[in-house]
């Protein structure tokens, strides 16, 4: 068997391998209901939104104006 010949077979099984694989994600994806979906999605969005909530009231920078500027000059007095 010439060297080329077990390339070919190689690269038929790696493309046999990956078609499994996706072919199992598709069903484990499809096993859901829509309904089961939904409530995922709602869930998602609930963590997504408190995660937010916490994040605005956790602590305000506060905004200084001249900040900029006494940044700008402390990297030009290096």
């Amino acid at each position: 068997m010439r060297w080329w010949k077990a390339v070919g077979l190689a690269g038929a099984a790696g493309v046999v391998a990956t078609g499994v694989v996706v072919v199992r994600a598709e069903r484990r994806r499809r096993a859901y209901t829509p309904d089961q979906v939904r409530e995922q999605l709602h869930m998602r969005f609930a963590q997504a939104t408190s995660a937010q909530a916490a994040a605005e009231t956790a602590a305000p920078v506060p905004l200084d104006a001249g900040g900029i500027r006494k940044r700008i000059r402390h990297l030009f007095q290096r």
